[in-house]
């Protein structure tokens, strides 16, 4: 027999907002993300689009655990398979096989056959930076090259070997020499253009600059004479996350696409922000009409619930002779609570799929055309941008060019202090940063968002703005 909560359970502890920051400071490392800001806001409840503080003040969330909460805080029918596995089978050794692994499996598998017209396999793991150290394995095993390409401005983790495919060199720079540091490409960000060109008339520069890279072995990754390349794959985002949810000009993964199909080299796609119909499909790359050969899936795959990722691969790539057993592992990847909660989201987009491909279009594009009417009232927006629900807005001084990050910074702080207002009543706003000079606010709201909430995000932000510049 089962022990009760009362034989086994302490009680709920019930410290002050002070007794919690005071504790944090004094054992908690601070090399994480909580002390990049020197003000804690203390949540203690959350359901739907809002975090609640102990004032039960709300605040709308529009980064929702950067992106990791897609189907909405408290979500029902998430919790309560959750809550049924942990009554049934809440652990097991990854070592066996058990239903929801495999009937996870299948469920990604069949909607990449669906979506893709390709036959691949799912390999589980707990987080996005593991799931997409398995991809690079992966890639490495196939083609025994250690070398990659890789994104200007793209995230893919903070673990040794997603360091070094991740270009900010500050996640690298206290760690030691990385040999295998990819080789970074300009990601085609039209509003900060690298090659100074105009989108509406540059004829796809970038991707032109990148096929150059083949022409000579001079130019260090490429040999036309034996048709070798240096790089076994290139790792992308379909937009950039932390980079800022940039959105690439139409056709230009296509033409990328090319030129990797040309020389041999693995597309893998990073779908972990971005996946989960963030941007109004499954996977974010299904608007850009070209099929990756493998990717990777994390955060909202169990709705935030538990820690889950995983990657797949075309059969080519991932099949049991390629890449057989013990290749990668993970002590808690592939776990009952995760997979079963997987199981769960994945149920709801098959089930729902229509629609949210449907309403997640036109409100995103509602949304966006309000941030373009802030965009015009203000000064200090240079742009907006976004696909979906994953939308952004650059903060700039006066001249709407030049980052401004102290502004951007001040806006996010002010939204969690809790004391913006709508229809008469005190709230917040939780907004997240990102950017090449983290001077974009992104914004992720969950994806049942409401026309509703959507006006109040938009008067919410006018209100910040109105209080941190001159209009």
């Amino acid at each position: 027999m089962l022990a009760t909560k009362e034989d086994t359970c302490l009680k709920r502890v019930n410290l002050s907002d002070d007794e919690i920051k005071e504790i944090d400071k004094e054992y908690c490392s601070w090399g994480d993300t909580v002390h990049y800001h020197d003000e804690q806001t203390i949540f203690r409840d959350c359901e739907g689009s809002y975090m609640y503080d102990g004032n039960e003040t709300p605040y709308l969330d529009l980064q929702m655990w950067y992106s990791a909460c897609n189907l909405g805080f408290k979500n029902k029918r998430i919790l309560d398979a959750v809550m049924d596995q942990y009554s049934s089978m809440p652990q097991i050794s990854s070592r066996f096989v058990y239903d929801y692994k495999a009937l996870l499996a299948r469920k990604i598998a069949l909607a990449n056959l669906d979506r893709y017209g390709i036959k691949g396999r799912v390999q589980f793991n707990v987080g996005g930076a593991q799931a997409n150290e398995d991809m690079l394995k992966l890639i490495r095993n196939y083609t025994k090259k250690p070398r990659m390409f890789a994104f200007m401005g793209g995230y893919h983790g903070r673990t040794i070997g997603t360091t070094a495919v991740t270009s900010s060199y500050r996640y690298r720079e206290h760690f030691g020499h990385m040999s295998d540091t990819a080789h970074f490409v300009p990601f085609p960000y039209c509003f900060r253009c690298p090659y100074g060109k105009k989108c509406e008339s540059c004829d796809m520069y970038c991707a032109k600059q990148f096929a150059r890279l083949f022409e000579s072995e001079y130019n260090g990754i490429y040999d036309p004479a034996t048709k070798d390349c240096e790089f076994g794959g290139f790792i992308a985002e379909p937009l950039l996350g932390t980079g800022g949810d940039i959105v690439s000009p139409k056709g230009y993964f296509k033409e990328l696409k090319k030129v990797l199909d040309e020389h041999n080299i693995i597309f893998m796609v990073d779908e972990v922000q971005m996946g989960c119909f963030r941007t109004g499909k499954l996977w974010a790359m299904e608007h850009f009409g070209v099929k990756p050969d493998a990717m990777t899936f994390a955060k909202s795959i169990t709705n935030g619930m538990n820690p889950l990722a995983g990657m797949w691969a075309k059969e080519e790539l991932i099949n049991p002779q390629i890449f057989p057993a013990g290749r990668t592992h993970s002590t808690y990847a592939a776990n009952p609570i995760g997979t079963r909660a997987g199981y769960e989201v994945m149920s709801i987009f098959e089930e729902e799929r229509e629609t949210l491909e449907r309403e997640i279009a036109r409100k995103g594009a509602k949304f966006l055309d309000g941030l373009k009417e802030l965009e015009k009232k203000y000064k200090n927006i240079g742009t907006v941008n976004g696909l979906g629900f994953a939308l952004s807005i650059e903060v700039t001084e006066e001249d709407g060019f030049t980052p401004a990050k102290k502004l951007c910074d001040d806006i996010i702080e002010d939204g969690l202090k809790g004391n913006l207002t709508y229809k008469g009543k005190k709230c917040g706003i939780v907004l997240n940063n990102g950017g090449y000079y983290k001077n974009i606010i992104t914004l992720v709201p969950q994806l049942y968002f409401s026309d509703e909430e959507i006006d109040m995000a938009l008067e919410l932000i006018d209100q910040l703005f109105a209080r941190h510049t001159k209009g």
